[in-house]
């Protein structure tokens, strides 16, 4: 990623055609914790390594609408392309410097799009998920998940403070990610993605009552370390590629 000289948002790289899938996400809440860089390395597909932002790695819990998903550049799939979704994550980075996410878990209440997420090597959980939001001033925006098999659950919501932009390089780096690592068979994938920069705030932890953390792996302690809250954007994601190279030794992966 760059960035423009006077703009704070990375540039995202030019994406690989064709387009496979278009979507929005909306009313996106981003809560981080700093973890230690052993915490995040077990759960990394081979090839990649933690990636450090201000001098740690993160563990992210984001909630989002997911708005009119649709196969390329075609028209959203009625019922199936919209839906809540909660995801656990982690950041990621290749041994040429290229960055992305890698997504623990995701939650998200279409049956179809996990089976069908689940079989292309992407970790969906059928749960039943909705979003909390709350109108006036401040708005307030959150979600609402439990999972019909392993009973973990979570509920969080915040304030953003919609007079301030979040432009800060931790605020961007944590969210500005343009590709997510996955593992597919035997083989770790980059699938790339692209959109427009999208408006960013500063926000206030309000509700917070988690359970999928633990119930990934992780331990974290007091309130997260960053907190955003984004209307939304629109994305694209581009034809996937795959990742050279093993994870190095001093990064042990988890025996899953």
């Amino acid at each position: 990623m760059t960035r423009r000289p006077g703009d704070p948002w990375p540039h995202p790289p030019e994406l690989p055609r064709p387009v496979i899938m278009e979507q929005f996400w909306a009313d996106a809440v981003f809560l981080h914790w700093r973890i230690p860089a052993s915490a995040a390395a077990r759960f990394l597909p081979p090839g990649t390594v933690p990636d450090e932002i201000d001098g740690s790695s993160w563990v992210g819990l984001i909630g989002f609408r997911m708005v009119g998903a649709g196969l390329g550049r075609g028209l959203p799939a009625p019922y199936f392309g919209s839906f809540a979704e909660i995801n656990v994550r982690l950041y990621s980075r290749e041994q040429d410097g290229t960055r992305g996410v890698v997504f623990v878990t995701l939650d998200a209440s279409r049956l179809a799009v996990v089976l069908a997420a689940r079989a292309g090597g992407i970790p969906y959980v059928w749960s039943r998920c909705r979003p909390l939001s709350a109108g006036g001033m401040p708005a307030s925006y959150g979600y609402d998940v439990a999972r019909y098999r392993g009973q973990a659950s979570s509920r969080f919501a915040v304030e953003p403070d919609l007079a301030r932009t979040a432009d800060d390089t931790v605020s961007l780096e944590l969210t500005a990610r343009f590709g997510l690592h996955s593992t597919f068979g035997a083989r770790t994938l980059y699938i790339p993605n692209t959109h427009t920069p999208w408006p960013l705030h500063p926000a206030k932890e309000t509700e917070l009552d988690d359970g999928l953390l633990r119930a990934a792996g992780f331990s974290v302690d007091g309130p997260p370390d960053s907190v955003l809250f984004s209307p939304g954007v629109r994305t694209q994601f581009g034809k996937p590629r795959v990742v050279p190279g093993q994870t190095p030794s001093g990064f042990r992966r988890a025996g899953r």
